[in-house]
């Protein structure tokens, strides 16, 4: 499918050698792998330079609209094993290193993912990316160079530890340092007014600044020549060192402006339950909005003399609402640098500002101190308080004498400035990212914006790049679909409903299971080398990975694990499928009983694996560090998807999709895209149980249910949850748990007792499981729902979703690229 050949196996092998010599004054013979990698890397990225080249140049001469889709997150992974695929070079390149003694496979393993990212909403951009280069839109990621990402997760005694995920340690061959696109972005000090010309003109002083320096990562799209960008900033001091300060005995001053730099892209997230971390976090934001606006707003000029055309050639995709700070700021340069009036830079603003909502939860829309906002952004603090009186002025319009409804849509109310609702009041779109989730958006938690804008609200289903949990993640599976229907579905991935015709067919079938049985073999060599634990690949292997929140349920599954081992240690003869139950994630620093949910499933862990009178029935394991690498291997494996957050709290996930591509039916609720799955596989091929997102919103709407009633009920249940406080799991300190064990049951707190309703839940749960128990046994039955999964699964591809953003929302054109000249 991809086209010509660029890479030559005898110029890669003279190029690789090559550049062992520059980079490491090392023959190939004395090399280590971490060397060998980056010799290939750069090699591949010498390839890739010409057709990124290339690529702008298109954009210059068609003068195409662009995308800036801006997040917080890109959470990429390796770049080298996707770049040589999308390339179609996977042959040459596999040749050239096995004749210098070496393997792709351990090569690409020398690859640090590059820690940009943490959950779903990173990886979802870094699919996107993917898709828009893949289907020939122009468009650039904004973002930040995380030099330590949000951490690198060690266990240690069954706790989550914290340490600095070093992926820049021996640097990174893929991407470029543009310091020739600089830019200033300004902190603090105060606002002055001056009349020029008549009026009023407005000029920050006083203020700190750091240099925004970006770093470029090429996005290359399958097999079309075309190379996207990916922009990172970091952040330098405009002067290094102060040496005037230094010889005053300043020392503080001398080095300030570069600690700002340092800190501000450090890491991701950083732990916001405090003052100061609330203060890095919107100085992070505003740094890569600032430094991004601007030099799109460069960018433009350079081709293009009047600004009012702006939302003819860019549009800004904000990625739920840490971006949001871009719709003061392109005021800001509208107003303050163009010489705009209010009404013409807020109607460009208005017509290029697009903004996708990831939260159902109102509680996490973002919101920031007044005081804190305005000391640090005193300049887009005064445009936003001016946005918010116009606002105020139209809903009064709209709904004479409702001054609830205005305390409810404000802007800036009660101390805090209420991001997603200034994102709601400038945007000319707003989408959900799954049907019911946009459906609860316009019902519920944006439910005034919607009566107020009901022509700006859409839906668009998330989707998932098959190029990286495919074709690149699942190579035995990815060669059998090829074998069996072509390979249109790299892009193309309805294609894939060409397999069913074959789910009846028992060769077929047994094809399908023994590569799911090899990749769940590759699965438990890593688990063997990274836990020190043999698992039975012959077991179901039954899996949860995703970030670690309480709303996403971690603590239900384990608490069922706890509930089946009370029952196989009463009953060693019960009849069941011996079971795996792998869970991945991490949990936010500052998230204590996330953390302990980690501790608690290690707990858990540590006293069933080491149990022989259960005959090896469960075994239970934490995969540490979970990231896009290890997620390649764990879905192509996996038996069942664990989706079972609380229905109407997932906007839409995407590890359900990617565990369907590969053929593992979902066991979850009736939340978020697990909906779209079940309308595309049918309900008997999944696993459906619990309450629905009616029911849920019902009980929250009416103080929540009372679980004392279930505990005092049930008689299994209530042995469970005892086993958090008598020490069952805990010999040496039985009160570890005891917050898990008052979060489900503590009537006497001011909090509500058991929020994500996993009580009310369970015995729905168990069920569902038991069901997973009996049809894994009818292996035919089971073989044809694994395969009806894969085959269904082409509504989930990202580039349907761009598709759709680009026809309802962007506007863009495709461009064709042609090959680069070397």
């Amino acid at each position: 499918m991809a086209g010509k050949k660029t890479i030559d196996k005898e110029t890669l092998k003279e190029q690789i050698r090559s550049n062992l010599r520059l980079l490491y004054r090392k023959d190939i013979s004395e090399a280590t792998p971490q060397m060998v990698y980056q010799a290939v890397a750069y090699s591949v990225k010498d390839t890739v330079i010409n057709n990124w080249i290339e690529t702008q140049k298109v954009f210059e001469e068609t003068q195409a609209k662009k995308l800036y889709y801006l997040s917080m997150e890109f959470l990429v992974g390796r770049a080298l094993g996707n770049t040589i695929q999308a390339l179609a070079e996977e042959k040459e390149v596999q040749e050239a290193l096995s004749e210098l003694g070496f393997d792709l496979v351990s090569i690409e393993d020398e690859e640090r993912d590059p820690a940009l990212g943490n959950g779903g909403l990173g990886r979802l951009a870094a699919c996107f990316l993917d898709s828009l280069s893949t289907l020939g839109y122009p468009a650039y990621g904004c973002g930040i160079r995380y030099h330590y990402g949000m951490f690198r997760q060690k266990i240690e005694n069954g706790y989550q530890v914290e340490i600095p995920d070093e992926w820049l340690k021996y640097g990174y061959p893929f991407e470029i340092k543009r310091e020739e696109y600089a830019c200033e972005v300004k902190f603090g000090g105060y606002v002055t007014t001056r009349i020029e010309e008549g009026q009023p003109r407005f000029y920050q002083e006083g203020y700190q600044s750091v240099l925004a320096i970006p770093y470029d990562l090429p996005v290359v799209g399958y097999g079309n020549n075309m190379v996207n960008t990916l922009r990172i900033w970091d952040a330098e001091a405009m002067t290094s060192f102060r040496l005037d300060s230094f010889d005053k005995g300043d020392y503080q001053r001398a080095v300030e402006e570069q600690n700002l730099a340092r800190t501000i892209s450090e890491v991701l997230y950083p732990n916001d339950n405090h003052y100061s971390g609330k203060e890095l976090r919107l100085k992070q934001q505003y740094f890569f909005i600032s430094a991004s606006i601007q030099t799109a707003i460069r960018k433009f000029k350079q081709n293009h003399d009047d600004i009012h055309e702006l939302p003819k050639y860019t549009v800004f995709q904000m990625n739920d609402t840490h971006p949001t700070v871009a719709v003061p700021e392109l005021m800001r340069i509208l107003l303050d640098e163009e010489s705009l009036g209010w009404e013409e830079a807020w109607d460009i603003t208005t017509h290029c500002c697009a903004y996708t909502n990831h939260t159902i939860m109102t509680e996490a829309l973002e919101k920031w101190p007044i005081e804190l906002f305005s000391r640090l952004l005193p300049r887009i603090y005064q445009i936003v308080e001016e946005i918010n009186r116009r606002f105020i002025l139209d809903i009064q319009a709209k709904f004479p004498g409702d001054q609830e409804k205005i305390n409810r849509m404000a802007i800036v109310y009660d101390g805090q400035v209420r991001m997603a609702y200034m994102a709601c009041c400038a945007a000319f779109s707003i989408n959900g990212v799954a049907k019911i989730h946009t459906e609860i958006l316009k019902k519920q938690t944006l439910k005034d914006f919607y009566e107020l804008f009901p022509e700006k609200f859409n839906n668009k289903t998330n989707g998932i790049t098959q190029r990286r949990f495919l074709l690149h993640g699942n190579p035995l599976l990815s060669e059998w679909i090829t074998k069996k229907i072509g390979d249109e579905w790299v892009v193309d991935l309805p294609e894939l409903k060409r397999l069913k015709v074959f789910v009846d067919d028992a060769q077929c079938r047994q094809e399908f299971m023994n590569i799911k049985y090899r990749n769940k073999l590759r699965l438990a060599k890593y688990i063997k080398q990274h836990n020190g634990i043999d698992v039975d690949p012959r077991s179901i292997f039954d899996v949860q990975v995703k970030r670690l929140h309480e709303y996403k349920r971690q603590l239900m599954n384990i608490l069922h694990v706890m509930y089946l081992y009370n029952q196989l240690k009463d009953n060693p003869n019960l009849d069941m499928v011996p079971r795996t139950f792998i869970f991945g994630a991490k949990a936010a620093a500052g998230y204590h009983r996330a953390k302990l949910t980690i501790k608690l499933i290690n707990a858990v862990a540590e006293v069933i694996n080491r149990d022989h009178s259960i005959n090896g029935k469960i075994r239970v394991i934490f995969i540490e560090d979970y990231c896009v690498s290890n997620a390649e291997l764990i879905f192509a494996a996996a038996d069942v998807s664990e989706q079972i957050s609380t229905a109407s709290k997932e906007a839409s996930g995407t590890s359900n999709m990617k565990f369907m591509l590969n053929g593992a039916p979902t066991l979850g609720t009736m939340d978020g895209a697990n909906i779209e799955i079940v309308g595309e596989v049918g309900e008997e091929n999944a696993f459906i149980f619990g309450m629905s997102a009616e029911e849920v919103i019902h009980y929250e709407n009416h103080g929540g249910y009372n679980p004392m009633e279930i505990f005092n009920g049930d008689q299994e249940i209530r042995r469970v949850l005892m086993q958090l406080i008598n020490g069952f799991y805990s010999p040496d300190d039985p009160e570890r748990f005891r917050d898990i064990y008052n979060s489900l049951l503590n009537t006497k707190s001011s909090d509500r007792a058991d929020t994500y309703f996993i009580l009310k839940d369970f015995r729905s749960y168990a069920e569902a499981q038991r069901r997973v128990d009996a049809a894994y046994r009818d292996e035919e039955s089971w073989a044809r729902m694994c395969m009806l999964n894969t085959a269904n699964a082409g509504k989930f591809s990202s580039d349907r979703t761009i598709e759709e953003y680009v026809r309802d929302i962007w506007k863009l054109e495709k461009v064709q690229v042609k090959p680069g000249k070397r």
